[in-house]
């Protein structure tokens, strides 16, 4: 065994080189092919916990893989991970032939198998040879993540990759507040236009800004393009390309230019090749998880961190930056604008890629389990596009024995079945029953110390936090650190430590939790910040016995009333100047109370003119909340104020939320044709408004879509207008206003007016107004005489 000096004098430049050899994709291959059997073992000498090391064995099937994701897991949990700290280990097992192997990866700078490998000479097409292979060896297989904990299992990206939606998102007016996420997502998720991605990376973009929300797919995506780069498929007339993790970005504030970066994460590769001196593009991933994010979207002289000027260096060439909404959204006011520049949005796995990571990813026997289950559920069939719900709503329905369906009924619902799954079977492990589990106080003190974390820092606004600020929330945190993890990751840095939530969205629920159990009626109701907590702190009052919600609602003994919680914001909801009818519908569904008495009070002491709108931009979710509000609210007897329709194309939610409203509806309105088998209006309305500006229409759409409404009508609003080849457009005369669309008019064709008047005079109509040709009618005599004279 050769041995080494360690004085520090001697070996600075020495230690440096094996740190870099210890991360080195080479040394971690070789290494775990030489372990073997004895990976576990070695893994409890570098004092890695039992649990993560029963993980790791059970994803990795193969005992190279096992050793691999051993190390892995070392260099991310370990304070400073050192090739002797591990020789140390090796000693200890008397593993003999693994020094000797750490050893020729350690030799001197002047070593053969150093110098024959990397040339301080490289030109650029060396380097770019050996970067296309050095990606083709590193993400061939990648390790997937498995929500929410950091647990990684190797798979094949190339045969595991599975199509993702990616969208313009020039036009994204984004909040940059990180809660609002969801919100936009499932509302821009109902309206956009999908772009090939041989679309986007065939094309040398100058400047490409990738955004979306946590979980959806952004660096599986960025890896991709790693290997497509490497296998000459994208970007070909791109010599070098550097992909650089903000994660890992963090660890080295000091580093001041680029140069320096790419001597730490690719010196054998680059070996002091100067970077300034030929294009290149860079991929910068995870931005939302850069540390100094604030001082790089607000660049001063007096910056402390060098870092930032690395990465605002790497806007003199091409690159890619990629990162949660709100973070892009910051960047772009300091991304250098290009011509070729390109904004897109990931919306998650489209309708092929969520059917492919079923067949791929679950179980035979429990596919079809799977599918019914996502197709029954609005809230699980919008939620799958993101890779993080589906792969949580996988394994859960994978190891339900029977599946309750109100697992995923509403978003609490949802919220609750993952969080309390991934409690029970990856953070305390335990077979019990739900009900068993919370009854250990220690269990209930668990659930409580991460909401409050989760709740604090979600009224701040934060995403990263301290080991100082995590310490005020937990007594002897760090004898339960290890406990955290699962929900909340630890990132390391070369000079401290910091965390955050494994997912944001559990962190809005964990908020919620906390809020509705330590907090005062009217704590949470002034609490601006918990507004987007509101419809999951009132889904948490739902008394169903057959929801796991239950179980996270008595965790303070000190805190009741859940009833009067409930009452108490929907009736803040609707005195407020503010309109939160959206808002009151969403709380009403989430909680899937009754219409009882006190509801029913606080509806009405409201005065609100109830309308509900059927359009392109709403999303599966709010229709199942409107649904779910227009049953109760009839069948309570009230009488909607407006139904209007803006869509021709309707899913089922919506046809039978059409149903429903037309049984008692004061006024529709129609802006385009409508038409769905088995189903005519039957109960008598007051108002009707036609107004199908964009729609060509025929005088059988007219009598199929609109003359069945004509005749349940007391008043007729129509409007004639523009013509186009015996076709048909009407517009709305606004009886509030007075006011009137002025149209122009084609006379070239002949028009179906006359029938109109017949079928209006067989209808109930009572009152009309109707204009055409320029000119107002009010009853169907004038209008007779009109035409009579006009054909004259």
């Amino acid at each position: 065994m050769i041995r080494i000096n360690i004085k520090m004098a001697q070996n600075n430049t020495y230690a440096k080189k094996c740190e870099n050899i210890l991360y080195s994709q080479e040394f971690m291959l070789s290494f775990s092919e030489c372990v073997g059997v004895s990976w576990k073992t070695l893994g409890r000498r570098l004092n890695i916990e039992e649990h993560y090391l029963s993980m790791i064995d059970e994803d990795n099937p193969k005992t190279d893989e096992k050793a691999y994701s051993m190390l892995t897991t070392w260099m991310q949990t370990s304070d400073n991970p050192t090739f002797e700290e591990l020789k140390t280990a090796l000693r200890n097992m008397k593993r003999i032939d693994l020094l000797r192997k750490i050893d020729k990866f350690t030799k001197t700078p002047g070593s053969p198998e150093i110098t024959s490998r990397f040339s301080a000479n490289k030109d650029t097409s060396e380097m770019c040879t050996a970067l296309k292979n050095y990606y083709r060896e590193k993400y061939g297989k990648i390790n997937e993540v498995q929500p929410p904990l950091k647990v990684p299992a190797n798979v094949d990206l190339m045969d595991n990759f599975v199509d993702l939606c990616i969208v313009d998102a020039v036009n994204t007016q984004m909040d940059f507040v990180f809660n609002f996420e969801r919100k936009f997502f499932l509302e821009k998720q109902m309206n956009y236009t999908p772009i090939p991605y041989n679309e986007i990376f065939m094309k040398e973009k100058s400047v490409i800004l990738i955004s979306g929300v946590a979980g959806i797919g952004k660096t599986w995506l960025l890896r991709k393009c790693l290997l497509d780069w490497a296998n000459d498929l994208i970007w070909k007339n791109v010599k070098l390309v550097f992909y650089l993790e903000c994660r890992r970005l963090n660890q080295y504030p000091n580093i001041s230019n680029l140069n320096e970066l790419l001597n730490v994460f690719y010196k054998d590769i680059i070996n002091d090749f100067k970077i300034s001196n030929h294009p290149a593009l860079f991929i910068i991933d995870g931005l939302d998880e850069f540390k100094f994010l604030n001082e790089l979207i607000n660049p001063s002289s007096s910056c402390k961190y060098p870092i930032v000027n690395a990465l605002i260096e790497i806007q003199n060439y091409k690159y890619v930056v990629a990162g949660r909404v709100y973070a892009i959204d910051q960047y772009q006011s300091i991304s250098i604008e290009h011509s070729d520049k390109l904004n897109i949005q990931i919306m998650g796995f489209n309708q092929i890629g969520i059917h492919n990571y079923i067949e791929n990813k679950v179980r035979e026997e429990k596919k079809d389990v799977v599918k019914e289950t996502l197709n029954s559920s609005p809230i699980a069939k919008a939620m799958a596009s993101v890779p993080f719900y589906l792969c949580s709503m996988c394994k859960i329905i994978s190891n339900s024995k029977e599946i309750n369906k109100n697992s995923f009924l509403t978003m609490t619902n949802l919220y609750a079945s993952i969080f309390l799954y991934f409690f029970q079977n990856h953070i305390i492990k335990m077979k019990k029953l739900m009900n068993k589990i919370i009854e250990d106080d220690s269990n209930k003190k668990y659930i409580l110390n991460i909401c409050k974390i989760a709740y604090e820092l979600f009224v701040e606004n934060k995403v990263v936090f301290s080991e100082e600020e995590i310490q005020t929330f937990i007594i002897d945190f760090d004898n339960n650190e290890s406990n955290l993890f699962g929900f909340i990751e630890k990132i390391e840095t070369n000079l401290e430590c910091y965390y955050q939530f494994a997912h944001l969205t559990i962190m809005e629920f964990c908020a919620s939790v906390y809020a509705y159990n330590c907090l005062s009626i009217e704590e949470i109701i002034a609490n601006r910040k918990l507004e987007s907590c509101l419809s999951m702190i009132c889904g948490l009052t739902n008394k169903s016995q057959n929801s796991l919600i239950k179980f996270l609602v008595n965790l303070n003994p000190s805190k009741s009333g859940s009833e009067e919680l409930l009452y108490s914001i929907l009736d803040r909801l609707l005195k407020s100047k503010t309109y939160y009818d959206n808002l009151f519908i969403e709380c009403f569904y989430e909680s899937q109370s009754s219409f009882n008495d006190k509801i029913k009070f606080i509806v009405d002491e409201g005065k609100r003119w109830w309308k509900i709108s059927i359009h392109d931009r709403k999303t599966s979710y709010e229709t199942s909340c409107e649904n779910y509000f227009v049953n109760h609210y009839i069948n309570s007897g009230r009488k909607l104020s407006l139904l209007n329709i803006d869509k021709n194309i309707l899913s089922d939610e919506e046809k039978n939320l059409i149903i429903q409203c037309s049984t008692n509806v004061r006024e529709v309105k129609f802006r385009c044709p409508i038409k769905f088998e088995g189903w005519k209006p039957k109960d008598r309305i007051k108002i009707l408004s036609i107004n199908a500006l964009r729609d060509l229409i025929t005088k059988k759409d007219f009598e199929e879509n609109f003359l069945p409404w004509i005749n349940l009508c007391e008043v007729l609003d129509l409007c004639e207008g523009n013509k186009f080849t015996c076709l048909y457009k009407f517009s709305l005369f606004d009886l509030s206003s007075k006011k009137a669309f002025d149209l122009y008019e084609d006379y070239e064709y002949n028009d179906f007016i006359e029938e109109i008047c017949e079928w209006i005079r067989c209808s109930n109509v009572k009152k009309l107004w109707i204009k055409y040709r320029g000119k107002h009618f009010y009853n169907l005599d004038e209008l007779k005489n009109f035409l009579t004279q006009k054909n004259i």
